[in-house]
């Protein structure tokens, strides 16, 4: 309808220039229709009193603004209005035509796959309209763009589909080409996450529109997909886990599903989920144990009902590196007491932690546990930066701060803000506020804002109960079912002890609260992140009645402190660490290798030689040197690409001179014929704005009709400046017919002489 009335489609004008081809000054336009209007409005007015009686004033109005836009578009006409535009010049320009050859173009619909509907569509006459116009070259894309010689043959074999890597190598193949526009007949379900802007950059340097046809559904009528899996990349031995699993579907609203996690077709953990509203995203949490060390790879996977379209995006995979070294922890008490036999017989008990204490047996004697050799720690507390940064926690008792020189302080400090350890502060009756501690340097570590003076420390029973961040918190989970355990910290035997920690600091988050006596809630346990590192407060030194008041089988002292001491260090860094963005590549051979590397004072080291080795499944290794990044130091890249799927295990090595700086290691999978089942839907938002962004349109199959008359319009390519006539468009005719007969019908109605 459009075309039909302007003569050109819209993308003509959208891409145009408006011109008047008349020799005329503008301004004698602009002059004769103000003095038309005027004339006219004069002319009206003097005849007023000619109209019929009693007729509104606006209607003399009306009939003067229909008049003077009637004598406006006529003498516009006579300007010789017209629209200048691009155009390709016809056969002397190529139209890459490129066709998404990857698996998400199986799917079906009413019997016909998406790749069976871009066929038809290209067979069906648009290829042969284009090849009339221009010359034309068929590409197949997947994870790489490949030139074919016809339709023939063409199929949905591709394992991915990477749209922005595939019009950035034909941008840079096609450089010395003339490329008048880019048609790419896909779904959208690109597994690169996107389309990068260094690409849309180099295409809207070229000034090459890329036209886009979607095929496929947006949403499918009965799928359930898992989204995401968020699970610790790393985590110690026997560590409960924490795994949320993101989950959306339609077509099932309100029927539940089991979602299971296993390793090695082992059963880990599994629960019951009822599903929400259609297209609605949901997280389910599930608990399971890391196990004994070594690299797992566990499978998340929801159970699939019999008629779902697409059952292969219900099991999602992810790699735990589960380290074998224990986690090093000093635990300072200023003296003895319950809390400090049963917590530390609580911690010795966890093989992945090695617990060293201190114990201020009297104010110049200290008793020492855990130690390596006999000199470990004979002078107390640590004073120097290697010592202390040995360990990855700290715990602190009831211990005032002024037991602590000031640089022992700053050194405390720094552990958890460079070195990235946690410290966690104990209650008692030399601790937080009672021990100084609010004007120390060690206040900043604290969670909470103590309160002024002494005398908050309570030998008073309190109970305790969870809050709402506690209930969904793995350092409070005694239970696996929420609503159980959230009842079972409510039975617990009363604290014999506890002391006001004061007010949570923005970004602090209260675990648990005690109910002190008076009905008063008060916090109990507190924990923030700082710097590097972690800090939390424990404000009671009574939670040995928790272990002398329950059975003898009873875990829950252990299970508690445990958990607490494995979230306290489990986030410490060592002195080299590596990363990759993704432990699983889906469908993709290329990872990026990113070390940090620190010197003893955990201070970035920016003149290490830094080398990787990785043992690549078939027994073959390779060894890549990492380059340091110019804009952040300590941190060193490389780029590898794995060969063939399977399981890589990555060492990476630090050396600074002949000196051994560090290392550290880590597993990471690639898994092949899996990307493309997921967010397999046609992605109708990224194809629009791909169009949008380049010069472009998106076009259905229903629509891409047009596409052979609306590609012309371009600026790439080999190129002539076309004008084009707009004063015979049917749209203007009718504008004047309808101006005209308005104004008769009214006067018509209105009595108007």
């Amino acid at each position: 309808m459009f075309e039909f009335l302007f003569n050109y489609p819209l993308s003509a004008f959208e891409k145009g220039e408006l011109v008047l081809l008349s020799g005329w000054p503008l301004w004698v336009l602009a002059a004769l229709i103000v003095g038309f209007a005027a004339g006219l409005g004069w002319w009206i007015w003097k005849r007023h009193s000619s109209f019929a009686p009693g007729m509104a004033r606006w209607r003399p109005v009306a009939i003067w603004a229909m008049e003077a836009a009637l004598v406006g578009l006529i003498l516009l006409l006579l300007w010789q209005p017209a629209l200048r535009i691009a155009a390709l010049k016809p056969q002397q320009n190529i139209v890459a035509v490129v066709v998404d050859g990857s698996k998400s173009m199986q799917f079906a619909a009413n019997g016909e796959t998406r790749l069976d509907q871009a066929m038809g569509l290209l067979a069906g006459g648009l290829l042969d309209e284009l090849s009339g116009q221009f010359q034309v070259r068929l590409y197949r894309m997947g994870a790489k763009l490949e030139r074919v010689k016809s339709l023939e043959g063409m199929a949905a074999a591709e394992q991915s589909t990477r749209i922005s890597d595939s019009l950035r190598q034909l941008v840079a193949e096609s450089s010395s080409l003339p490329i008048g526009a880019v048609v790419l007949l896909t779904d959208g379900a690109d597994n690169a996450g996107g389309i990068e802007a260094e690409a849309i950059g180099e295409i809207r340097g070229r000034r090459i529109p890329v036209h886009t046809i979607g095929f496929g559904r947006e949403r499918f009528a009965r799928d359930v997909e898992i989204v995401d899996v968020q699970t610790p990349d790393r985590a110690l031995a026997g560590s409960r886990l924490l795994a949320r699993i993101s989950l959306r579907q339609s077509g099932y609203d309100e029927r539940t599903a089991r979602v299971t996690i296993r390793e090695s077709g082992k059963v880990l953990a599994s629960t019951e989920v009822q599903f929400a509203a259609a297209g609605r995203q949901q997280s389910v949490p599930i608990l399971f144990n890391a196990g004994e060390a070594g690299a797992k790879r566990i499978e998340v996977s929801v159970d699939a009902f019999s008629d779902e379209e697409n059952p292969d995006n219900n099991t999602v995979a992810k790699l735990v590196n589960v380290g074998e070294s224990p986690r090093r922890v000093l635990y300072m008490e200023g003296e003895p007491r319950w809390e400090f036999k049963f917590l530390r017989r609580a911690i010795v008990k966890d093989p992945s932690v090695k617990l060293v204490s201190i114990l201020r047996t009297t104010q110049n004697k200290i008793y020492r546990q855990g130690i390596d050799d006999p000199k470990q720690l004979e002078n107390g507390f640590p004073a120097r930066v290697d010592d202390l940064f040995g360990y990855e926690g700290l715990i602190l008792g009831s211990v005032e701060a002024g037991y602590f020189t000031p640089a022992q302080q700053e050194l405390i400090r720094e552990f958890v803000d460079r070195r990235g350890g946690g410290v966690l502060f104990l209650g008692g009756r030399a601790a937080l506020a009672d021990g100084g501690y609010r004007a120390s340097t060690l206040a900043t570590l604290l969670p909470v804002t103590l309160p002024a003076g002494k005398g908050t420390f309570h030998r008073d029973r309190a109970g305790v109960s969870l809050t709402q961040a506690g209930r969904d918190s793995l350092i409070t989970r005694l239970v696996d079912d929420p609503a159980a355990n959230v009842e079972r910290w409510k039975k617990l035997p009363q604290l014999a002890d506890y002391q006001q920690a004061g007010e949570p600091k923005p970004g602090a988050t209260v675990l648990a609260e005690l109910s002190a006596p008076g009905g008063r809630k008060l916090p109990l346990l507190i924990t923030q992140n700082y710097g590097h590192g972690r800090t939390a407060i424990f404000a009671t030194g009574g939670s040995w009645r928790w272990q002398m008041q329950q059975k003898l089988e009873d875990q829950t002292h252990e299970m508690f402190w445990q958990q607490v001491v494995r979230w306290l260090v489990n986030g410490a860094p060592g002195r080299v660490t590596l990363s990759v963005p993704s432990q699983v590549l889906f469908d993709d051979s290329r990872v990026e290798l990113t070390a940090v590397v620190r010197d003893k004072t955990y201070a970035p080291v920016s003149d290490a030689r830094v080398e990787a080795r990785i043992l690549e499944p078939g027994g073959a290794e390779s060894r890549v040197e990492l380059n340091p990044d110019p804009r952040e130091a300590g941190v060193y890249h490389a780029a590898w690409s794995a060969s063939s799927p399977g399981s890589f295990v990555a060492e990476v090595q630090a050396f600074r001179g002949e000196e051994d700086a560090g290392k550290d290691m880590i597993t990471f999978a690639r898994m092949d014929g899996i990307a493309e089942s997921f967010r397999a839907e046609q992605n109708r938002e990224l194809l629009e704005k791909l169009s949008e962004q380049t010069g472009g349109r998106y076009y259905t199959p229903a629509t891409a009709g047009k596409l052979a008359d609306e590609i012309s319009f371009s600026e790439a390519g080999i190129t002539v400046r076309e004008t084009r006539d707009l004063w015979n468009m049917p749209a203007v005719f009718l504008l004047l017919l309808l101006l005209k007969a308005a104004e008769w019908f009214l006067r018509r109605k209105w009595g108007v002489v």
